[in-house]
């Protein structure tokens, strides 16, 4: 996948990931951060990544024929949007804009299935925000004439972010809720579902779902990722009484119960996930740790 220039605001864990797969795939990538200093902008400027401060972006969205937007929404909108906004809407080469959402938009389902057609219903103040920011971004892409896919991602983990470190750290807990499952996707799986995206766009605003193929309840993978390092699992834990020590955060998490459905992106895009579920995506973490080759996208 060449000939092209890819623009990605926020260099957080998936803005990164999506950035080396595209300039591995050919793509021309430019990241706009906030801190061009720090170590991971380093890492990707040594990987032919071009680096702009977020505020002197405008130069970059000028020949930018894709754009990848993962910074969150604030209070006050979405900050793109709101730093940027007039260059993107005279950017005259931009063919593609891709906005990294999140499942949380569809609020507590009671675990029922949500397809990439469900209307969201967001719960939680953080939710909301997303959906304006959906939304607003809508509006941009209607206005220019070009495609926008919402890409509603569940749970993310992969290298450094795991139930592997979370048990190696001592903060893994494996609790108990009957009936409660997550949906979650490997961090190079969001890299893969972006430039099956950017390769087969849509004609319009399309819903994408970053979800692999099983939720699972927390337990579940806390288990399995001990089984992996040969050690004991933590004991099970109810959930009401490990909700007594939860951050709201976290509880605002297990408060809602949904699983996420991926047929349609599938569909619409040829995508499918490397790690179907989070057994294959441990068992790749663990072996690229041990230098065994299964590295990400």
């Amino acid at each position: 996948m060449g000939g092209g220039r890819l623009v990605v605001f926020g260099l957080g864990y998936s803005g990164g990931a999506v950035a080396r797969a595209a300039r591995a795939a050919g793509l021309e990538v430019a990241v706009a951060t906030c801190d061009p200093a720090r170590a991971e902008a380093r890492a990707l400027a040594r990987a032919g990544i071009d680096l702009v401060a977020f505020a002197a972006a405008a130069g970059a969205l000028a020949t930018a024929t894709h754009l990848l937007v993962t910074a969150p929404p604030e209070e006050s909108g979405d900050p793109v949007l709101a730093a940027h906004g007039a260059a993107i809407a005279a950017a005259p080469a931009l063919a593609w804009i891709g906005y990294l959402s999140t499942t949380g938009v569809y609020g507590d389902r009671g675990g029922a299935w949500v397809d990439e057609a469900a209307e969201p219903t967001p719960g939680q103040p953080r939710s909301r925000r997303r959906r304006a920011a959906e939304q607003a971004w809508e509006q941009v892409a209607q206005g220019r004439g070009i495609p926008l896919d919402l890409v509603r991602l569940a749970g993310i983990y992969g290298p450094g972010r795991s139930a592997l470190d979370e048990l190696r750290s001592g903060r893994a807990r494996r609790i108990v809720k009957p009936g409660h499952a997550f949906s979650r996707i490997h961090v190079a799986d969001i890299a893969g579902l972006a430039l099956a995206a950017m390769a087969r766009p849509g004609g319009g605003v399309r819903v994408l779902h970053g979800a692999d193929d099983l939720p699972a309840p927390q337990a579940e993978v806390i288990a399995e990722a001990a089984r992996l390092l040969g050690v004991p699992p933590p004991p099970e834990l109810p959930f009401d009484e490990a909700a007594r020590t939860m951050s709201p955060m976290a509880r605002s998490f297990w408060d809602e119960n949904r699983r996420v459905a991926n047929a349609a992106t599938k569909a619409a895009t040829g995508w499918t996930p490397r790690y179907p579920s989070y057994r294959e995506g441990l068992a790749a973490i663990l072996a690229e740790e041990r230098g065994e080759g299964a590295g990400q996208q």
